[in-house]
């Protein structure tokens, strides 16, 4: 819309950077407002960007929607010059129209004048105060136009209203007087107005996913004392520790973990996806999900600004006022384009009055106002943080966090994508895959010693172990002498019976041959699998294998990235035999890199971007956070560590490879809107420059009045937000148009 600050300097009264402390007094960021073009611009109370004249906006919307000052009072200005615009219009045309016969000619232009004193200089105040302190700040804009084109329409009538003799004979029409135009400065002041009450509800509404997100969070908890009674409390007395009651139906109030009871958890504000998840004693769970029939007391764990919610709500916030890259091609524009529609409104203006037909003074003055106002670049300002605030939004409702603008326009153009495989590729959490009992053991009996020694153990593969046992409902003995063999595994008595459980090494120590467990073994090694050898009573007796499982999603997501054209390498720690089973089972891999640390990880994005133009690196554990980093797109996998998410650009709540698709759905509709958008406005203006300016009066005869330059001006900002909230409908799993659903 306007020159930006970062090229020719925030006005004194702005502050920049709120985090740093940069308005007067340090206000509370949610005291602060900004414009929405440029986002560097903070103040502490609602008002206009003192850059582009902009209305500004909260930085952190409130829970409930309070009503726009600015939109309140727009909205009576429009109104009140509305109606006397009607008159005013009627009058214009003349006697012996609509009943205005009774009206002498003499008169017309005195009631004129009494009708368009109160629209241009009480409703249309604001655009002048804009106007001037844009001259002032010298950061032109809109209303800069605005404020000439109608503040010369009104003033040349004034001067044919008060002075007509100062005009020459030939300026004088049918009936001996100067024609006025005071329906032309009237018209376009109701027009404005018009496109800024629609602009201020369109960016209202833009900014409701994250009022939306807020309102997911219970006013109140149920918390429950130590001895059993539960109490009603406001949300923000909630502290670390609270053991908290979610009963059926309600909403869980903070992020925590599960004490006692059960129930499955609607989870689709947080991943996604609608279907529930089950919640047992240890799940964790998160604030703002939903819960089901059943019923838990859970302890809370993060509450206030550190719930995912919260983190969530300010991710989103923070996208919606980044910049991306694309916004600097609407800057350098913006900083001649103003200007230069001054210079060729004063082109008009004298290329009429000197070749233009009788009256030429008023049809250079009216054809080089239109020029002004059908030139206002408010659709171009408009273009890119309208399509980034809703892009951002509709994205939080699928589990799609963007951190920043500039992440949505580099995912839009990424042709490889290189992925971590535990947590990405695979779920993460080990889980017991197999048992194989030797001859005259079950597995029953195998798996439910193995666990009980194992329930002492801190191995990784342990758990898995003992939880498939639990899963299985084995009940695990008694055990007597647990003693642990570094390198080797663990032993224990189990009811009495001697148990030992660990690798090949483990059973030669002890006597036991281990070739026939390494027969059980070797189907479920060459497949990637962790085995653990289990003895009882000095005989072999079994294995038990456990493995990381691959996502359900992956080989789906990966056949849908492929489709698109990327390339996919795989990056990992492990080794490579396990990498490569992995990479099979999943299909579509088209590099492996295995063994690698995680600095290997970041020189591997490195060397992937000097073959190719763009790419981005999928992880969730902290060893990611390096390649996450050096990566032009990072996305982290939402079920990892903070580290990942503080060092990627996009973070994918559910963690899964699906989200991957909806991240590059959401990214590809975004920019196409923004292309779109821009393409508008760029067409709008060059088409409507000329013919404002007279370009088809010679062969045609056409021209563009101030009036109808007004309501295309409107025309265009509001036809710019509407397209921009057509990213609402997106679906995300195929990119295309379409109604929107949970989840999608």
């Amino acid at each position: 819309m306007s020159m930006d600050e970062h090229q020719h300097g925030a006005p004194a009264e702005t502050g920049r950077h709120a985090g740093a402390g940069a308005t007067r007094g340090n206000p509370s960021p949610l005291s602060l407002w900004t414009c929405p073009m440029h986002p560097d611009v903070r103040l502490p109370g609602p008002g206009s960007c003192p850059v582009c004249g902009m209305a500004l906006e909260p930085v952190e919307p409130a829970a409930t929607e309070a009503r726009n000052p600015e939109l309140i009072d727009f909205t009576r200005r429009l109104w009140v010059s509305g109606m006397l615009a009607i008159p005013l219009v009627l009058l214009s045309m003349g006697g012996g129209m609509a009943g205005m016969d009774f009206v002498p000619i003499r008169w017309s232009a005195w009631l004129q004048l009494a009708l368009a004193i109160p629209i241009v200089l009480w409703a249309g105040q604001p655009f002048f105060e804009r106007g001037w302190a844009s001259l002032r700040s010298r950061h032109l804009n809109m209303f800069t136009l605005i404020a000439i084109g109608v503040g010369a329409a009104f003033s040349y009538s004034l001067v044919a209203t008060f002075a007509p003799s100062l005009f020459p004979s030939a300026s004088r029409d049918q009936n001996g007087m100067v024609p006025v135009y005071y329906e032309a400065a009237g018209v376009v002041v109701v027009l404005v107005l018009l496109g800024q009450v629609l602009e201020l509800r369109a960016r209202a509404a833009a900014g409701r996913a994250i009022r939306a997100l807020m309102d997911l969070a219970p006013k109140t908890a149920l918390r429950t004392g130590p001895d059993g009674t539960e109490q009603a409390i406001p949300l923000n007395e909630v502290v670390r520790g609270d053991r908290l009651r979610v009963r059926p139906g309600a909403a869980v109030p903070v992020d925590g973990v599960v004490l006692d009871g059960g129930s499955a958890v609607d989870e689709s504000m947080l991943t996604g996806e609608p279907a529930p998840v089950p919640k047992t004693a240890g799940a964790i769970v998160t604030g703002g999900t939903v819960n089901g029939t059943g019923s838990f007391l859970m302890e809370a764990r993060a509450v206030g600004s550190e719930t995912m919610l919260a983190r969530i709500v300010s991710m989103v916030g923070q996208a919606q006022r980044s910049r991306a890259p694309i916004q600097t091609v609407t800057d350098r524009v913006s900083g001649w384009f103003v200007p230069s529609v001054m210079l060729i409104s004063i082109a008009t203006f004298v290329i009429w009055i000197i070749a233009g037909p009788e009256p030429r003074l008023g049809l250079a003055l009216l054809n080089a106002i239109a020029v002004l106002i059908v030139a206002c670049p408010c659709a171009l300002g408009l273009a890119t943080p309208m399509s980034i605030m809703v892009g951002a939004g509709r994205g939080a409702r699928a589990g799609v966090l963007v951190r920043n603008a500039e992440a949505l326009q580099e995912l839009d153009k990424v042709d490889t994508l290189a992925i971590d495989k535990t947590g990405t590729l695979t779920e993460g959490k080990p889980r017991l895959i197999a048992v194989e009992p030797a001859s005259d053991f079950t597995a029953d009996t195998v798996l439910a010693m193995a666990a009980a020694v194992e329930a002492r153990s801190e191995h990784p593969l342990a758990g898995a172990i003992v939880a498939g046992a639990q899963a299985q409902g084995l009940a695990l003995g008694s055990i007597e002498g647990f003693d642990t063999q570094t390198g080797l595994g663990v032993s224990a008595q189990v009811d009495g019976r001697a148990v030992v459980v660990g690798n090949a090494a483990q059973m030669r120590r002890i006597g036991v041959d281990p070739g026939v467990l390494d027969a059980l073994a070797a189907r479920h090694l060459a497949q990637g699998a962790g085995v653990v050898f289990v003895a009882i009573d000095g005989a072999a007796a079994g294995i038990a294998a456990v493995a990381d499982p691959i996502r359900p999603s992956a080989r789906d997501a990966l056949a849908a990235l492929h489709a698109e054209g990327l390339r996919i390498v795989m990056l990992t720690g492990d080794g490579r035999s396990i990498a490569m089973t992995v990479a099979a089972a999943v299909g579509g891999i088209d590099e492996v890199r295995a063994d690698l640390k995680p600095s290997d990880k970041a020189s591997a994005i490195r060397a992937l971007q000097e073959r190719h133009a763009c790419v981005a690196m999928a992880g969730d554990g902290i060893n990611d956070a390096p390649a996450l980093a050096a990566a032009d797109v990072g996305l982290a996998m939402g079920t990892g560590t903070d580290v990942a998410m503080e060092s990627a650009g996009i973070t994918l709540t559910r963690g899964d490879l699906a989200a991957i698709v909806r991240a590059r759905a959401l990214a590809r509709a975004t920019m196409r809107n923004i292309r779109q958008n821009l393409l508008f406005s760029f067409l709008f203006n060059g088409i409507g420059i000329p013919v404002a300016a007279g370009a088809l009066y010679p062969r045609f005869g056409i021209l563009l009045s101030p009036m109808l330059a007004g309501a295309a001006m409107a025309l265009s900002s509001v036809t710019v937000v509407a397209n921009a909230l057509r990213l609402n409908m997106t679906r995300l799993d195929t990119g295309g148009w379409g109604r929107a659903y949970p989840g999608r």
